[in-house]
This record gives C-alpha cells, structure tokens and sequence, in this order.
C-alpha cells in the first residue's frame, strides 16, 4: 500500500514549535521522516515561511524527510479558491486558506493537515469547501488536525 499524500500548511510547520500543539505535530513530522507518509508542500506555504522566524523556516530542511513533494498554485486552484469565497465559506481575507484547500483539492492529497480550526478544519467549512468540489467534479478532501493522524495504540 503506498503511504498517504499528506499536504500541510504553515500552521502545521509553526506547530512543531508551539506548546499547544508540538507533541502531536512532532509525532505527525516523525511519520514523514520515516516515510510512512508523503510530505506535500504547495509555493504558497514556502512563500509564507519567508516571514517566519529563522527557526521555522529552517525547519524542513533540517528535518530528513524521505518523501516530499512540492505542488503549485495554478490557475485552476485560484479560481475554485475564488468559488469558496464567492459561495460565503469563509470570507475574502481568508483567500490563502482557500488556495491551500483548492491546492490541496487540485492534486487530489489524501488528507489536509492543519491546526487551523477557525477557517481550515471546521465542519461547517469543511462542507462548504466539498460541497463545492463536489459540484466542480473535484474529490471530497479529507481535512484534519494532525492530532486526527498519529496511533494512539503504540
């Protein structure tokens, strides 16, 4: 069985250093380190790491991860983006939330990942955002928290 295509957001790199949320995040980064999962990166989530601290923006490279892959925001990804903002799912100022989930839809990941609960993982949204990729011919996106991804059970 080949490992699942993980894509995540900037959300998840920042988590990795965030009291709240490292443990489950670390567990989540181990996975792709060991190549259980696939680590998809979309320009977008490198073009926001440009901001961040040193730390966070240096993380991905000293991690050793086994499999990874980089996606592009293409004009097919802007403009189901756009069908999120313009059917009320969330709101114009969340438009990168938006590219991330089209991103994510456009090249069919097996599971979102993010520790955004506001705009990203939030039933209502989630809904909204496959309601819509439904209507496009696009697949339902899987979207979780990294908690949702890591075994509990060893």
């Amino acid at each position: 069985m080949r490992p699942l295509r993980i894509y995540i957001d900037t959300s998840v790199i920042g988590g990795y250093f965030d009291k709240e949320f490292e443990v489950e995040t670390k567990l989540l980064f181990n996975k792709f380190i060991k190549g259980e999962y696939i680590l998809v990166l979309s320009d977008l989530t490198k073009r926001e790491l440009l901001n961040a601290p040193e730390h966070v923006k240096t993380l991905l490279k000293d991690l050793e991860i086994k499999n990874s892959e980089e996606v592009q925001v293409t004009t097919e990804t802007i403009e189901l983006a756009s069908d999120y903002i313009a059917e009320n799912v969330v709101g114009q100022t969340s438009m990168d939330d938006c590219i991330h989930i089209a991103t994510a839809t456009v090249y069919r990941v097996d599971i979102l990942a993010s520790w955004n609960f506001k705009h990203i993982v939030n039933i209502n949204r989630i809904r909204g955002y496959n309601s819509i990729n439904i209507r496009k011919g696009y697949s339902i996106l899987e979207i979780r928290s990294p908690k949702d991804m890591i075994d509990y059970e060893n």
